[in-house]
């Protein structure tokens, strides 16, 4: 019995996983659709060091997956998707700026926004989205979730997992050093000068392009 438990844990930690993932490589395809459309030229946003990933849009979905289980109403879900995906946001941004001293988007000049963290707009975005969620991801999603406890791609799930945790961790240290060279603090040890060797301005830069440092 405490194997089948154990096992039960294990496949839905896998599923979660590859919710947030796929919910990560979406945001990225949006994003770069949205920049690319609004600048008139191919533009890359990424969220992470490494990969095609947006964190925040994965951090939606695995939101959405369990609002979804919860409410199977349209209309409840559209607006519990407004709700989660503004608040998600809201709370992004203001940990985003707080650990590192800077934003990735500001909606001040957006009709009913909050500390330009969020608005009313983008929040309608998001419900949308839980719709698509409810309509179409979670379907898909039970239709091969079965393939996803096959065991190579367990095996390829465990590496995935790995390659992820080391690509957040890379990623949250390089953009704390970047902050740390902007204010003349020069490295403390081997680690630091691995960064600034290995992640420069100018590469972190190119890769969060949409990043505003806080004054």
């Amino acid at each position: 019995m405490e194997k089948d438990k154990i096992i039960k844990i294990v496949n839905f930690i896998m599923k979660i996983f590859w919710i947030f993932v796929l919910g990560s490589i979406f945001g990225f395809v949006v994003e770069m659709l949205y920049a690319t459309i609004y600048t008139g030229k191919l533009v890359i946003r990424q969220g992470l060091v490494y990969g095609p990933f947006v964190q925040v849009y994965g951090m939606g979905a695995v939101a959405f997956y369990f609002l979804v289980r919860k409410f199977k109403e349209p209309k409840s879900v559209f607006f519990a998707g407004m709700l989660t995906g503004g608040v998600l946001e809201y709370l992004c941004s203001f940990f985003q700026e707080i650990f590192f001293g800077t934003i990735s988007w500001d909606y001040s000049n957006f009709l009913l926004n909050l500390n330009g963290r969020i608005c009313v707009l983008y929040c309608l975005y998001w419900g949308i989205i839980a719709l698509v969620f409810l309509k179409i991801v979670y379907p898909w999603l039970k239709k091969i979730e079965p393939l996803m406890y096959k065991r190579s791609i367990r095996i390829f799930t465990v590496f995935l997992m790995l390659f992820m945790i080391f690509d957040i961790t890379i990623s949250i240290l390089a953009v704390d050093r970047q902050q740390e060279r902007k204010e003349n603090i020069e490295p403390k040890n081997s680690l630091e000068v691995f960064l600034d060797k290995t992640y420069p301005d100018e590469f972190l830069d190119k890769i969060y392009n949409n990043k505003k440092n806080i004054e």
